[in-house]
């Protein structure tokens, strides 16, 4: 079983960095269900606006960030989503990179580590739940949420506070049921 970290922030400076990277660090040191835990920065994997000329649903894919794309998000039985939360809703780089797939999601569990100000990203993470349902994704209730995160970022790197620590113990539990119950769906 594999777990996948999605940093979906693209922005130059951004929190979503170090925060992904305290949470993949900590995903792989506690990992329940889950054999392997994997980092994809949306940064990093560089998918352009939609630049696709067929529906996702056909899986004819054109250009290679696509395929890259699609064997990552595949190969992933879970995923959790490093979710900043602009102007109340997710950043346009997640719903791009929702977007460009369809098959690949279906039948496969989603938490989120959700940062931001007072809310803490809870805003963005239910916009986001709304839109993974369409492409068959079941987000689970648990979740990480990190109000006032620029509180807990020293040195460029995230600090979570206890409280946090045992989110994330809790939600990668919960994926590991959901993701070992939709397993026969995606098979």
């Amino acid at each position: 079983m594999k777990l996948n970290v999605i940093i979906t922030s693209t922005r130059p400076g951004r929190n979503g960095e170090p925060v992904g990277m305290w949470f993949y660090d900590y995903a792989k040191a506690h990992p329940g269900a889950f054999d392997e835990v994997i980092l994809s920065d949306l940064a990093e994997v560089g998918l352009p606006l939609l630049d696709e000329a067929h529906h996702p649903r056909a899986k004819n894919y054109q250009h290679e960030h696509t395929r890259n794309w699609s064997r990552i998000v595949e190969g992933s039985d879970a995923f959790v989503f490093v979710l900043p939360e602009y102007n109340y809703a997710p950043p346009p780089s997640f719903f791009n990179a929702i977007d460009y797939l369809a098959l690949e999601w279906n039948y496969k569990p989603a938490g989120f580590v959700s940062y931001g100000g007072i809310s803490g990203g809870m805003r963005s993470t239910q916009g986001a739940k709304e839109i993974l349902t369409t492409v068959k994704v079941v987000p689970v209730l648990e979740q990480v949420a990190v109000p006032m995160v620029f509180d807990h970022l020293k040195n460029g790197a995230f600090d979570a506070p206890q409280i946090v620590q045992d989110s994330a113990d809790v939600m990668i539990a919960e994926l590991g049921r959901w993701a070992t119950a939709l397993k026969p769906m995606r098979g």
